[in-house]
């Protein structure tokens, strides 16, 4: 059933060309990083999409480029307090100016050519041992960023899920990734695809108020039914 689930959303809604990267003046959907920098500018946004919508971190990414600061070095030396007034669109931006400083600490210690040559495994559990990393964060980073096969799990993935009737959403993330993992064939192009794909479905129709009655996928959902 993923499988169908997916291949009708593919053709509903077409490739989504995540994680957007800014090419000129601000991120596009283009299919992702091609260099190094945009590699960062998505480790950075994914922190600073934490807790709020993609619209707001957008504004913060795009001033962090305007600063010249999708940059290891500049993030260490800019001061806490100008590095928040930076991203203040993105909310909790006190909180987020340390997690970012964090994340760039490690990566002055372990640079991206580095972390790409690490096993999944280990490369999570390094990310994860960033004071402000959690896994669907450190998964962000593997799948979008560094381009390794991860299955990426959000609200919107436990809400479409449970309601078709595929998992428990009291299942915790780890547990509903393996189920993912499980069931699809493990393929970087293909989670990232899914899970955008996930997300663009939850936005149209499967809300918090569901819109069941003209989505595409009702036929296979238990709460349409």
């Amino acid at each position: 059933m993923l499988k169908q689930i997916y291949g009708r959303l593919l053709a509903e809604y077409g490739a989504q060309g995540w994680w957007p990267v800014t090419k000129k003046e601000k991120p596009e959907y283009s299919g992702g990083p091609k260099t190094e920098k945009q590699q960062l500018e998505v480790i950075f946004g994914a922190i600073l999409t934490q807790n709020t919508s993609w619209k707001n971190a957008e504004k913060a990414i795009i001033e962090l480029n305007r600063r010249r600061l999708i940059d290891i070095d500049r993030m260490l030396e800019i001061h806490a307090d100008k590095l928040a007034l930076a991203i203040k669109s993105s909310g909790y931006f006190n909180q987020k100016a340390k997690k970012l400083k964090n994340v760039a600490a490690l990566l002055k210690k372990h640079p991206l050519k580095e972390l790409e040559k690490l096993e999944i495994k280990k490369l999570r559990l390094l990310l994860l041992s960033v004071e402000g990393i959690g896994p669907e964060t450190a998964d962000s980073i593997i799948l979008y960023a560094l381009r390794k096969p991860v299955f990426v799990v959000d609200t919107y993935t436990k809400r479409i899920f449970s309601r078709v009737g595929l998992i428990d959403k009291k299942r915790d993330y780890d547990d509903v990734q393996r189920f993912f993992h499980s069931k699809l064939k493990k393929d970087e192009k293909l989670f990232n695809e899914y899970h955008a794909l996930i997300v663009e479905h939850a936005k149209r129709y499967c809300r918090k108020e569901p819109l069941c009655k003209n989505c595409i996928v009702n036929s296979f959902c238990k709460a349409a039914k």
